[in-house]
């Protein structure tokens, strides 16, 4: 069975002491979603490149943000299957929660839309079981050292 390895990030920001996370809007595409969806920012891995050279290279492409820190501490891989051509394929996501000062957003060709949304709300608008899992150890994460 074919195996894909991406990489992605759970986008935050502070503003007023409150937290809100960057929410990407995609069109539908058949192997992923028969509709659009609401998701993370993620991507490919390049043969070579590191997986927090592709988190920066992908949050870059897709939203235009340049200024991410990595909270180190915080790194979950998802799986799930696929299918795609007729063939099932598992993939393997590392997501990394990464924080911005800047909330203007230049998404690329590959979406549709953004937000940025507040832990309640982005909870509800994501659109897969398992983004709202890495959602929700995310903001777990940051109460528990409080940021």
């Amino acid at each position: 069975m074919p195996v894909e390895k991406s990489a992605g990030a759970i986008v935050f920001r502070k503003e007023e002491g409150k937290t809100y996370y960057l929410l990407l809007h995609y069109p539908s595409i058949s192997h992923r979603a028969k509709k659009e969806y609401w998701d993370l920012p993620k991507g490919h891995i390049e043969k070579g490149e590191e997986l927090e050279d592709t988190v920066k290279r992908e949050v870059e492409e897709e939203t235009g943000l340049k200024d991410i820190e990595f909270m180190r501490e915080f790194k979950e891989t998802i799986r799930y299957f696929f299918r795609f051509e007729g063939k099932n394929i598992l993939k393997f996501v590392t997501f990394y929660l990464v924080r911005t000062q800047n909330k203007d957003v230049k998404i690329s060709g590959e979406h549709l839309d953004f937000l940025w949304l507040p832990y309640e709300e982005a909870l509800k608008k994501l659109t897969f079981k398992n983004a709202k899992e890495i959602l929700q150890k995310s903001n777990e994460f940051l109460s528990k050292k409080g940021i």
